[in-house]
């Protein structure tokens, strides 16, 4: 038995998700007449409360083209030093939009209204204009931290104040409203754009999605073009993202309760130094010297154990779909042998 808990990526669709796949009734989507994609970003912007939406191959292509429509060159983005767009998508503020980024230090990646605000540059020639503010909920590298509404509303009426945008980066934010209770419209109504995964925890083997007003995502179609992500019969991979929608948000929960059962484990082990809070799918642990990280997942691939390094001494687990209870049980007692 192999446990994977590398991330919530590695999924793969369900024999019922198989079949929605290869039942979808399909079209060009380039020219608008994929009958399931358009179904799909239906379903999306209803949820969530807005006008339309643009399904894309993936969670960087839409950050990426929501900060090209949000900004203009030489204006910045606003948003912790953990978010996605800044660690993990190559730059491509830079390559694709030509602006810069205002790095905050929040608490495990949450930011709160009074470090937005004043984070906001005078407008002034010789410095860059303060125009989007991105948060990232949950926030990956920050241990997958909730974002409390009551952040995400205060933070909105700093924008709105200062003619500032407010885009979500809801890779996994289905993860975040199970916990919450609150509903897909409940955020959407506080931010001007999101873009959600379904390649995640919901388990669809590829695509995101990007949700706006109309005007939005009609400027978002002609850079989704430029970028490469115009697809055709996509509605194959858009029918796994629906059946995702409809069958797998209510089972994070399973995720999350693996989660914590693990970080129960790791908290009492004594070449553990610390853990991040836990609230859904992500355990990030540190290790007590002089113990590496490299070292501690070699010895729990020799049991079957993949996971990933998060840092020189610092472990990332992710629970997902394909990691069952039983998978747990025996990472459990793996490592309860390390100690």
């Amino acid at each position: 038995m192999i446990v994977n808990l590398v991330s919530d990526t590695v999924t793969k669709p369900t024999p019922a998700m198989q079949d929605a796949m290869w039942r979808a009734e399909v079209g060009d989507d380039v020219f608008g007449e994929d009958p399931t994609v358009n179904a799909l970003e239906a379903k999306c912007a209803g949820m969530f409360g807005h006008e339309a939406a643009l399904f894309c191959p993936s969670g960087t292509m839409a950050n990426q083209i929501a900060l090209k429509v949000h900004t203009r060159p030489l204006d910045e983005v606003i948003c912790d030093e953990m978010s996605h767009i800044y660690q993990y998508e190559a730059a491509g503020y830079a390559f694709h939009s030509g602006i810069g980024v205002n790095l905050l230090k929040g608490e495990n990646g949450i930011l709160t209204a009074d470090l937005v605000e004043a984070a906001i540059k005078p407008r002034q020639h010789w410095l860059p204009k303060s125009s989007l503010v991105v948060l990232e909920n949950t926030c990956n590298k920050g241990g997958g931290g909730i974002y409390p509404m009551e952040n995400i509303r205060a933070i909105r009426q700093v924008c709105l104040q200062h003619g500032l945008s407010l885009h979500l980066d809801g890779a996994r934010i289905f993860n975040a409203l199970v916990e919450t209770g609150d509903t897909p419209a409940d955020i959407g109504a506080e931010v001007d754009s999101i873009s959600i995964c379904l390649s995640k925890g919901l388990g669809a083997p590829v695509g995101s999605v990007l949700i706006g007003s109309k005007d939005f995502i009609a400027e978002a179609r002609r850079f989704r073009k430029v970028m490469g992500g115009g697809m055709r019969q996509a509605g194959y991979l858009a029918a796994a993202g629906i059946y995702a929608l409809d069958n797998h948000v209510e089972r994070l929960r399973d995720d999350h309760a693996h989660a914590h059962m693990l970080a129960g484990t790791l908290s009492q082990l004594d070449w553990v130094e610390s853990i991040r809070p836990v609230q859904t799918n992500i355990v990030i642990f540190d290790l007590k010297p002089p113990l590496t990280a490299v070292q501690v997942l070699g010895q729990l691939l020799q049991q079957g154990i993949k996971a990933t390094a998060f840092g020189p001494r610092t472990i990332r687990f992710v629970t997902h779909l394909d990691v069952t209870r039983e998978m747990v049980e025996k990472t459990i007692e793996v490592l309860s042998r390390e100690s």
